[in-house]
Formats: C-alpha cells, sequence, structure tokens
C-alpha cells in the first residue's frame, strides 16, 4: 500500500476541526497554498501555506498513519539500553498497526492481518496483542495496543517508554476527584496546617466535591482506594514528607529560577533567625537555649550574628546591622594572624580613612543597601523598619513560608551547626530525635562564655573559603569572605558610617506619647525632666500622629527614655530611678507588674512598683532564695548584656565586647509584647487615658513569653 499524499478531496484535521482539501495552489514567490474547505456542512474556508500546514501540531490526515516523529535522543539517553531498545521494537509493532507496514518507508510486504484494505484497526490491534502474547510478552491486550498508538501519536518514542514514578491510578480516576485533590493538598501546605488523619481529608474532599459539582453528583472511593490515591497526588505534586517540607514546596515559585546576584559589598543583605542547638547556663543554674539572628552579605558571604536568650521575643535587628557597619576589635588572648593587619585587605590603606580599622579583627565592614527578610513579625514590625529607614536601607520582606527566596541565610545555619554548635558541650542536635539521653548533665558553658567563642569564631569564618565565593580571573579557586572582600574594594571604595550616640537612638524602639503636666507616662512608669517644660500639652506639629511626641525607649535600661525636641534629642529620666539601686530590664519590670496588686492612685501604685522593684533587686543580688520563676525572670534579664547608650560621640574601640554587649541598644520587642503598643493605638496604655481616673482593668496573663512549639505529627494511614 502506498503512502498517502495531500491531494484535492483528502480529508484532514486542523486546529480541532476537519476540513478537506479545496484546492492547491502553486507560486513562485510564496511557495504552495493550500486551500481548505469546512466539513459537516460549514460554510468555512482557509488558505495555508504548505509550510504552515504542515508545521501546525494539530495538523493530520484522518484515517491515515501517524505524523512521522524523530526520536528524542537526549530523553532517551536517560534510560537503560533495555528499556530504550524495547520502545523502538514497540514503535515497528504500532507501526504495522497503523500502515500494515514495520519500517517507515512503506516497502515490503503486507501480512493479511494487517492489511488496511482488508481489515479494520480493531482486528489488527486484536492481532498484534495475539501476536505478541504467544511470543511471550506478558499483560499485552487489544487496550494496550491501543495506549501505545495514543502515546506514540502525541510523544513518539519516548512515549512508548516505561516510565518510573507514573501513576496508573491518577490516570484512572475521576478527573474530578483528583482535581479536588489537587487543589485542597496544597492549601493545607501554603496554611501550614499540622498533618492529620486522610479520614479528615476524605471528608473536606467530599464537602468540595458536594459545593462545586452539587450534593452527591460525584462518587468518593472507599477508605483504602482514598487513601492510595492520596499517596498518588502528595508525590506527583511534590508534597511528601515533613510540614516544613511541605510548606516549603506549596510556596515555592514558579520556575524558570536565576540566581541571586550582588555585585558590590552591602548590595544585597538577607538576615533570619534560628534557635542554637546548644544548652548554656543563664544564671543560678538556670538551663536555656540562646536564639541566634544572623546577617549575610551575599557578594562576599560575610556573616554577623547576635545571640540572645531564646523566648525573650526581642530580636536585635538594629544590633546586627550596625556590627555589619562597625569594625570588629581584637580581644585579648586572640592569634595575631586574625587581625586585619595580617590579612589579604589593604590595611595600611583603610586606616588613613578610617582610624577604628587599626585595632580591628580581620572581617569585612558592610554598608547594607538592601536587606531582605521574612515575615517573621519582629522583621516587619515597625520597630525594623524605622532602623533600617534611620540607616537609609531598604527593607525587602519575601513571600510568606519561602526559604529558596533567601537560600543564601539559611544555608550558613547547618554550616554554624557543624562547624561550632556541635563542638560545645550541651549540644543539642537540630531535633529531638538527635539529641543525647543527658545533654544537661554535660559542663554546660554561660551565655558570656559562648559569646566569646561565637566572636572568635565570626572571625575564622572569614578566613574559610567559601564555594560559592570566585573571581572572575580566578574562576577555579574558591575564596574566602576577606578575599572577596579585598577583591571588590578597589572597585567599590570604603566609605566609613561613624555612629554617634543620637544614631544609636535613632535605632531604639519608637513609640508616640502626649507630653502631659505629670511628663510622659507609659509602661507603668513616669518619665519627667525640666526640659519639657516648655513643651507640656503642646502639639508635637506631627499630624500623621495627632499631635503626639515622638519617644524613643531602650527595653534593657527602663530607666530612662529619649524625646525628640525641636532642638534635638533629649534624655528623661524615671522619676523613681533614684530609689532603685541596681540596674535591670523589662524582664524583670513585668514580672514585678504582674504580682504587685494595685491598692492606691496610680500615683501611688508606681511608687509601690518601684519599691517592689528595688526589693527584689536586692533580693536577686543578695543570692537569696528565689522561686523557680523568679531564677528565670533573672536569669533572661541577666543573659540580655544591660549596657547604657553612651554620652556624645562613641567609640566602638572603647567598648569591650561590641557584638554582644551593644545588645542593650537596639532591643527590637515583638509587636505582640505588651510592652509595645499597637500602630495607631496609643490609647491602650492606661497611663494615656486623658483624665486621672484609674482603669478598673487590671493587666491580665502573664508576661513571660513562651519558646515555640515544634511540629506536629505526619499524615496518618
Amino acid at each position: 500500500m502506498s503512502r498517502p499524499v495531500l491531494e484535492v478531496g483528502t480529508a484532514v484535521t486542523c486546529g480541532g476541526r476537519e476540513w478537506a482539501v479545496a484546492g492547491v495552489e502553486g507560486s513562485m514567490t510564496s511557495g504552495p497554498r493550500i486551500w481548505l474547505a469546512g466539513q459537516s456542512g460549514e460554510d468555512a474556508l482557509a488558505v495555508f501555506s504548505l509550510a504552515e500546514l504542515l508545521g501546525d501540531p494539530s495538523f493530520g490526515l484522518v484515517g491515515g498513519p501517524p505524523r512521522l516523529r524523530v526520536p528524542q535522543t537526549g530523553l532517551l539517553s536517560t534510560v537503560p539500553e533495555d528499556e530504550r531498545g524495547r520502545a523502538f521494537v514497540v514503535e515497528r509493532h504500532v507501526r504495522e498497526v497503523e500502515t500494515g507496514y514495520c519500517t517507515p518507508d512503506g516497502k515490503g510486504p503486507v501480512r493479511p492481518q494487517y492489511d488496511p484494505d482488508s481489515t479494520t484497526l480493531a482486528q489488527r490491534e486484536q492481532a498484534k496483542a495475539d501476536e505478541l502474547t504467544s511470543q511471550g510478552w506478558v499483560g499485552v491486550s487489544r487496550a494496550t495496543v491501543r495506549r501505545w498508538r495514543a502515546r506514540y501519536r502525541t510523544d513518539g518514542v519516548w512515549g512508548l517508554v516505561k516510565k518510573r514514578g507514573s501513576s496508573p491510578r491518577l490516570n484512572r480516576a475521576d478527573p474530578r476527584l483528583v482535581e479536588a485533590l489537587r487543589t485542597l493538598l496544597p492549601m493545607e501546605a501554603l496554611r501550614s496546617r499540622s498533618r492529620g488523619w486522610k479520614t479528615r481529608m476524605r471528608r473536606e474532599v467530599r464537602w468540595w466535591l458536594d459545593d462545586k459539582h452539587g450534593e452527591r453528583m460525584v462518587a468518593v472511593p472507599p477508605k483504602s482506594t482514598f487513601n492510595k490515591l492520596i499517596d498518588a497526588v502528595e508525590e506527583s505534586l511534590g508534597l511528601q514528607g515533613t510540614v516544613a517540607q511541605r510548606r516549603a514546596r506549596a510556596s515555592r515559585p514558579a520556575p524558570p529560577f536565576k540566581p541571586t546576584l550582588a555585585l558590590r559589598p552591602g548590595e544585597l543583605v538577607m538576615l533570619d533567625s534560628s534557635p542554637g542547638d546548644v544548652l548554656v547556663v543563664l544564671d543560678d543554674g538556670v538551663v536555656g537555649r540562646l536564639e541566634l539572628t544572623t546577617a549575610v552579605d551575599v557578594a562576599t558571604r560575610s556573616l554577623c550574628g547576635v545571640l540572645r536568650p531564646a523566648g525573650s521575643k526581642l530580636t536585635d535587628v538594629a544590633v546586627l546591622l550596625a556590627q555589619m557597619m562597625t569594625p570588629m576589635v581584637m580581644r585579648p588572648g586572640w592569634d595575631a594572624s586574625l587581625s586585619m593587619a595580617a590579612s589579604v585587605v589593604p590595611h595600611e590603606r583603610l586606616i588613613g580613612m578610617d582610624e577604628r580599622l587599626k585595632e580591628a579583627a580581620a572581617r569585612p565592614v558592610i554598608v547594607p543597601e538592601t536587606v531582605v527578610v521574612d515575615q517573621g513579625k519582629v522583621f516587619v514590625s515597625p520597630s525594623t523598619r524605622a532602623a533600617c529607614e534611620s540607616l537609609g536601607i531598604s527593607l525587602q520582606p519575601v513571600p510568606p513560608a519561602n526559604g529558596p527566596a533567601k537560600g543564601h541565610v539559611e544555608r550558613p545555619f547547618g554550616s554554624i551547626n557543624s562547624l561550632f554548635w556541635q563542638w560545645l558541650a550541651g549540644y543539642t542536635g537540630s531535633n529531638v530525635s538527635e539529641r543525647g539521653s543527658r545533654v544537661e548533665q554535660e559542663p554546660l558553658r554561660t551565655v558570656s562564655e559562648i559569646q566569646a567563642l561565637w566572636d572568635e569564631f565570626l572571625v575564622h569564618w572569614h578566613h574559610r573559603p567559601h564555594a560559592g565565593l570566585r573571581h572572575p580571573l580566578m574562576p577555579k579557586k574558591a575564596l574566602t569572605p576577606n578575599q572577596m572582600w579585598a577583591a571588590l574594594l578597589p572597585v567599590t571604595g570604603y566609605v566609613p558610617v561613624p555612629l554617634t550616640s543620637d544614631d544609636f537612638v535613632e535605632l531604639l524602639p519608637v513609640r508616640w506619647q502626649p507630653i502631659t503636666d505629670a511628663g510622659i507616662r507609659f509602661g507603668y512608669r513616669t518619665y519627667d525632666d525640666a526640659c519639657l517644660n516648655d513643651h507640656r500639652g503642646q502639639d508635637s506639629g506631627v499630624v500623621a500622629k495627632k499631635g503626639l511626641w515622638e519617644v524613643h525607649y531602650n527595653p534593657y535600661d527602663p530607666v530612662r527614655i529619649w524625646v525628640r525636641l525641636p532642638e534635638g534629642f533629649r534624655e528623661v529620666a524615671w522619676i523613681h530611678s533614684t530609689s532603685v539601686s541596681l540596674p535591670f530590664t523589662h524582664h524583670i519590670w513585668e514580672h514585678i507588674c504582674k504580682v504587685v496588686e494595685r491598692t492606691g492612685s496610680r500615683e501611688e501604685h508606681e511608687a509601690e512598683l518601684a519599691l517592689a522593684l528595688d526589693r527584689f533587686l536586692r533580693k536577686a543580688a543578695g543570692k537569696e532564695k528565689l522561686s523557680a520563676t523568679e531564677r528565670r525572670v533573672v536569669a533572661k534579664s541577666r543573659a540580655s548584656g544591660t549596657m547604657p547608650v553612651p554620652e556624645g560621640e562613641l567609640n566602638v574601640l572603647d567598648v569591650p565586647a561590641p557584638s554582644f554587649g551593644l545588645a542593650g541598644y537596639y532591643a527590637v520587642p515583638d509587636i505582640d509584647d505588651d510592652t509595645v503598643p499597637d500602630e495607631g493605638d496609643e490609647s491602650d496604655d492606661v497611663f494615656d487615658s486623658p483624665d486621672d481616673v484609674w482603669e478598673t482593668d487590671q493587666m491580665g496573663g502573664s508576661l513571660v513569653l513562651s519558646d515555640t512549639t515544634q511540629e506536629e505529627d505526619q499524615w496518618l494511614p
């Protein structure tokens, strides 16, 4: 039998419709043109060039052989040779069923059972199934041959290769049921719901189908079949694994992905927080964990980090930004090879621009331009935005639950775990299943010891080659962060950023308060000074804040605040500061506010709080017996590392431990913390009331926040 040709009257398909060739027109300039007339009584006419018609994927001859497909050599090379050979053998059988010939040239004898002129297509399919079964092929029926033909028409030889991991269960299931699962499972992952029993998902699918297709219009299969179908759909969507893995896959943006590129130091800085995988002794034998907030410069892979007590809900984001812009001072006992003078950095030239680098450790000084953060409350809080704005930094949050968007800062946590945490006593492992049975009994270190080790580790980090740092002239050599910084300095330059005391005040948390005759009241404390006399009861002129005054406060040092007056920042002390003999933090003050019951006016109550605070501080300093709750409060307070804001210019070289000590400057509280007012709702605080009537409601609930919980169980069969 000869191969069908395209001539007048030939029935063809194109664009999902059947046509008949009405005419063929030749042209020396534009080439042949084909005229097509609609079938089935349609009054339609279309004209195509021959190249355009043959290039249309939907074009084909009605009842004719499948279009010749070039074998997908690249795809076929990925499968074993025996499977590739089997696919070519099946192709010959499919071609014989379609045309009667085994070869694509249409030559050779035609066997009677496959002659298209004397047999139907169904007969040829059955004959081929019987022939292969007699030759020892297993599971070949007429339906199998029909599927081979369909796959060959769609994907060529590649469609005849057995796909490992393919799920015939999805092909056999009701498409409406599969659609429901494909809709509901990603929604579960994006909502970060805990994994429950599959029975719950079966009911949710039933409700979804009833809402969309009508009640009981789509049948839900039995429990065992439905459970297997869930597994198949989850595998096709890549939603297996833990809750965190499902959430990460579901929130991943659509490909293609492009690598994050930064060409100068500080162009792109990424921030993130994670609990430290080691137990430490906070104070008086209280054992806890620290939380690590890190910043990574993408261009140089420079790393900075701040340690703080876990669960305190005070992320020192501003401390981290100030650290990056401030040289790190060499500590006593450090090896001289860790100094910047002994590194590849052009130290002598930099000293002429910044004297602070004279005794600095070998760590890049980065001035961030854009900071990438996740959707954590502390990172997108007004305090963080204000700190970035005061430093001229653009804040860029990533989509929710999208770790890959800031992978440059996610990956170092694993390196810190393997290079730092695991070498310390009290190492807990990255999850509960990896934790030892007697970790608490190991000789744990104190917070100050961990901080000293962490500061030294940061310097060593910048001497360690990083596989992601390559110079265009030396693409095969991995550079260290210091080497990359030294290579970029001649191109980008170095501009020192000295921070004054006013700069540090700008980075403190801010709230807007009125200046009354009694002074400034918030947090059960009253602040007053003679500098406020000319502004009591006056409007600040800030229309957006309804005339309130800008007040900056330090949760680690509540005895004073800073008010922005027309002449600049002025410090205002707490009126009862002389009644308290020892420094304290917000942890202790919140505890005192919770345990001391009010019995008189608010002025009397504030005085009672001050006296109770002084008694508590003296009791803690005297090592008297404390309750378990009091011990935890004192431990968190002492672990915070309080340091006063300096007067006048700040000399960073005089600060003994800026990596931890500066934590006292920039405590950025959680926006859910009761010590911080909601944005635009300053009237919640009892001292902000315009009248002198004390609110009858007392502060309810504990102000000591607990640690986060672990992820819940996975899907259960």
